[in-house]
């Protein structure tokens, strides 16, 4: 499962490097991203175990802890590979933070009663829910774009100048 505001960008693909851990570890596997402790209130975190290469335990999660009160830096950037049973648990889910259905919640009762696992990604992430991240995500890329990355400079050079 992919959140589609995450945009992530390395060689091999994300989801490729997950499927490889998974095919290693079975069970759940979750996305791991290091993020500043100041930013672990935004996120899904991972409450960590033991840790093998880039494979990490998870204990527990937490969605969007209060400021100070995260278990790890360690956030959750929207890629899942999950076994079928989080779906029928999810059926009969009741609100968590937000108000919303959480599927952090839904995971949680998978913790225990089958491996689950934090992949941390080898890549870059551009959170493209924030918009600002979202034209982050489009310069970057066009910038390293074969085709348009020279004229996309040329114009943000001269927007540059101009401010």
């Amino acid at each position: 499962m992919l959140l589609p505001d995450e945009l992530m960008v390395g060689t091999p693909g994300f989801m490729k490097q997950m499927v490889e851990a998974y095919a290693r570890v079975g069970g759940n596997v979750v996305g791991a991203l290091e993020v500043a402790a100041s930013e672990t209130h935004k996120y899904g975190i991972i409450s960590p175990g033991k840790t093998d290469g880039r494979l990490t335990e998870v204990t527990a999660l937490v969605e969007k802890p209060t400021q100070g009160s995260a278990p790890s830096n360690l956030m959750i950037p929207g890629r899942y590979i999950l076994q079928p049973e989080v779906m029928r648990i999810l059926e009969k889910q009741e609100k968590g933070a937000g108000g919303e259905i959480q599927l952090t919640d839904a995971m949680l009762q998978l913790i225990g009663q089958q491996p689950f696992h934090g992949f941390t990604f080898e890549g870059q992430r551009y959170d493209c829910g924030d918009k600002a991240g979202f034209i982050q995500a489009n310069l970057a890329l066009a910038l390293v774009h074969e085709e348009i990355g020279p004229v996309v400079r040329e114009f943000a050079t001269e927007l540059l100048r101009q401010s």
